[in-house]
């Protein structure tokens, strides 16, 4: 019989790393796991044995990946795997699946993407690293959500450390793009509330619209539109679970003070309605 350790997440509300489940498994013999595709991206570490992956690549082929101790791999939102232990030296593995605004432009700099899935390390030292995080984080589930959220971080400086050099991490980690963004994002934290707008998210890094639009997508994977109404509704969503305030005045607290049009944003990122959402994640209040 296979052992596992598996554990979901308590919160969902962290904006830039969140962290939705992990685990660990010796596996069975051929015990397979899919087809099926995440939400969110998926890293499994394998720790000892071997075994296969089966993924989509980006045009949706389907490719097998043989996978070893020492390699792991990552799977990305909404892309379909399966993955099955070999019938002789089974998989040991660990697991974690996170997201965050910025993980896609992280997960750049390791090279890893739909088309090249397959973890292997650079840096054995820090690859070792890597795993003793993420095995810390399936050991400790006990502790406070923001303890593992600052494990969490530690797991993807690892993989990012133990896939490039140190000299390509250096150069990409301080550049000009990377000082607009963090110019962005201090801005947005400090404004989100305030009837604020893509020119003046712009306007605050002296940049055009149209040459900010372009580097943000480039490295965030969406307009700076749609991550500011995903950081206002993050933090509408943490209101809503851990205060009394009315819907109303939520919704004026991120930056909406017509109550149906906060309603409607909302409803569109989260697919329910603010009093639902409350509901439904223990914020106990109507």
């Amino acid at each position: 019989m296979s052992e596992v350790i598996f554990s979901i997440f308590p919160r969902e509300n962290f904006v830039d790393l969140g962290l939705y489940q992990f685990g660990w498994e010796q596996c069975d013999a051929s015990q397979s796991f899919g087809p099926a595709a995440r939400n969110h991206y998926l890293f499994h570490y394998c720790i000892s044995g071997t075994g296969t992956l089966i993924a989509n690549n980006a045009r949706g082929e389907s490719i097998p990946y043989q996978v070893k101790s020492g390699q792991g791999f990552l799977l990305f939102p909404h892309q379909i795997s399966t993955y099955i232990a070999d019938h002789e030296i089974p998989w040991e593995y660990t697991w974690i699946e996170f997201d965050g605004l910025r993980v896609k432009e992280t997960i750049s700099l390791t090279g890893l993407c739909m088309d090249h899935p397959i973890y292997k390390a650079r840096h054995k030292d820090i690859s070792e690293t890597m795993k003793s995080e993420m095995l810390y984080i399936v050991n400790h589930k006990e502790e406070s959500p923001f303890h593992l959220i600052g494990h969490l971080y530690l797991f993807l400086d690892s993989l990012v450390r133990s896939s490039i050099s140190a000299s390509s991490l250096s150069v990409k980690g301080n550049s000009l793009r990377d000082f607009y963004l963090k110019e962005a994002f201090t801005f947005i934290e400090q404004n989100f509330q305030n009837d604020i707008s893509v020119e003046d998210i712009a306007a605050c890094c002296g940049l055009n619209r149209s040459y900010f639009g372009k580097i943000f997508r480039e490295n965030m994977g969406k307009s700076p539109q749609e991550f500011l109404i995903s950081y206002r509704m993050t933090k509408a969503a943490e209101l809503l679970k851990l205060t009394a305030l009315s819907v109303a005045d939520i919704g004026n607290a991120v930056g909406y003070p017509n109550q149906l049009h906060f309603s409607r944003a909302f409803k569109n990122v989260y697919g329910i309605s603010p009093r639902q959402w409350r509901y439904e994640h223990g914020g106990g209040y109507s």
